[in-house]
């Protein structure tokens, strides 16, 4: 039986020029999530994955179930948090929630928030892009 090479390696990615470690990615995502809470909205799931994908956060705001993306960056010198989420990611984003909805049978109004955690603070953007991928 043979192996890939370089099976069970990781890839090796230069300081600063994306992705997150676990550690920083957890922590972004409870800062995300309790920010969330303090403006009112309640949390449904955590790092739901399917087989489309994983969303960080499902909240609700009043009637509206919340689909969260939270970015965290250490610098902005390649570009913001936000600027991380890309048409494919929104795609992955879109289909994962699908699979949600569906799966607990919601008739809600779906939105999709991109938190943003950088050197500048948290900025959230409710109804960063629509159900169709298109960037509000």
């Amino acid at each position: 039986m043979s192996r890939e090479a370089g099976a069970g390696r990781k890839e090796f990615r230069p300081p600063g020029t994306g992705g997150t470690s676990n550690a920083a990615g957890e922590r972004a995502e409870r800062e995300a999530e309790a920010f969330l809470r303090g403006r009112g909205m309640r949390i449904l799931a955590r790092n739901f994955r399917s087989r489309c994908g994983e969303i960080d956060l499902v909240a609700q705001d009043g009637e509206t179930v919340v689909f969260v993306e939270v970015r965290s960056r250490s610098s902005d010198a390649f570009g913001s948090a936000q600027e991380t989420v890309t048409a494919a990611k929104r795609r992955r984003i879109i289909r994962t929630a699908l699979v949600y909805a569906q799966s607990r049978g919601l008739d809600a109004p779906l939105r999709f928030d991109v938190v943003a955690i950088s050197p500048r603070g948290l900025e959230h953007i409710p109804g960063a892009f629509d159900g169709t991928g298109a960037a509000s």
